[in-house]
């Protein structure tokens, strides 16, 4: 039951320690951009959620949000209405979600290999479509999605709310959920026990591919840029997200609540190094060293119930 509460007991030590250490840290504008700034992670996390928990991994989640951002960003500038250009973003991250839900479920190849593969083709196409450079010419109303407020909120945290609600009814009151973490837990059981394998695993990886496409408008709207560059390692942080949050490796385990308490975890880390003045060089090996320790307490829980 400790290491259950362990990521939310982290998070709130964190929080306290960061508000004594500096004085501007509990300020508005500080929390805001604490939200604002782990928006997209979260976001991206969630699908990783369900993947992980379906016992996959997706490494391409970066270069889907850069495609994601570029393709909605460049219908903005050809003239379409805001939100048809978000949900084109929307949809071109959809698009390669199920591209590698198809390629791992039909060749039956393993996620890694097929996501490290798709990391790179998603990437080379960005920069070939927009020739390696920025899209600018965009409605400045555009700049509300990553930048506004809503009754004094940052309008980022009720769209990651609505989506956490939704990905939580996912996972825990529908077929898609439960037989997600069937997968995770052994996919030979799940084929004998009758559960469509291949169509459900390709599902997860689509639910995944849309939420990153949002997160690369979101980022986008922050921005104002659609960068064919953007997204650079933040694969690592959506998968240590879902692992600090109490999610394994092994599939079969993982919560909506633990993923995004991982992630505000990680965007805490880094806001606190920027206000204590400590090298953005340090906060990654700072950021690593918690993934391995997130890891190690979930192997040692394992052992122990395995002994037990």
């Amino acid at each position: 039951m400790i290491q259950r509460l362990l990521p939310f007991l982290s998070l709130i030590v964190l929080f306290v320690a960061l508000s004594i250490a500096s004085p501007h840290f509990l300020t508005q504008t500080n929390l805001s951009s604490v939200v604002r700034q782990t928006a997209v992670i979260n976001l991206m996390a969630l699908g990783m959620t369900l993947v992980i928990i379906a016992g996959g991994i997706d490494l391409s989640v970066g270069s889907i949000l850069a495609f994601g951002g570029l393709m909605g960003t460049m219908a903005l500038e050809s003239g379409v209405p805001i939100p048809v250009g978000i949900v084109l973003g929307l949809c071109a991250g959809l698009l390669w979600g199920l591209i590698n839900g198809l390629l791992i479920t039909r060749l039956g190849i393993a996620p890694f290999i097929v996501t490290l593969g798709t990391l790179g083709i998603v990437r080379g196409l960005a920069l070939i479509i927009s020739n390696g450079l920025p899209v600018h010419r965009i409605p400045s109303g555009f700049s509300f999605l990553g930048e506004g407020n809503i009754f004094g909120v940052p309008f980022v945290l009720w769209l990651l709310v609505g989506c956490a609600a939704a990905v939580h009814f996912t996972l825990n009151h529908t077929r898609l959920g439960r037989y997600s973490f069937a997968i995770g837990s052994n996919a030979e059981a799940a084929v004998y026990a009758g559960i469509p394998v291949k169509f459900h695993t390709t599902a997860v990886y689509a639910i995944c591919g849309a939420l990153t496409g949002l997160a690369g408008m979101v980022e986008a709207s922050r921005l104002m840029t659609g960068q064919p560059t953007a997204g650079q390692g933040y694969e690592l942080q959506a998968i240590a997200a879902v692992v600090i949050g109490g999610g394994s490796l092994h599939g079969g385990e993982g919560s909506v609540i633990g993923t995004l308490i991982g992630a505000f975890i990680m965007g805490l880390l880094s806001n606190g190094s920027d206000l204590l003045g400590v090298s953005p060089y340090l906060q990654q090996a700072i950021i690593g060293a918690v993934i391995i320790l997130a890891v190690t307490v979930d192997e040692l829980r394992k052992r122990n119930l395995s002994h037990g």
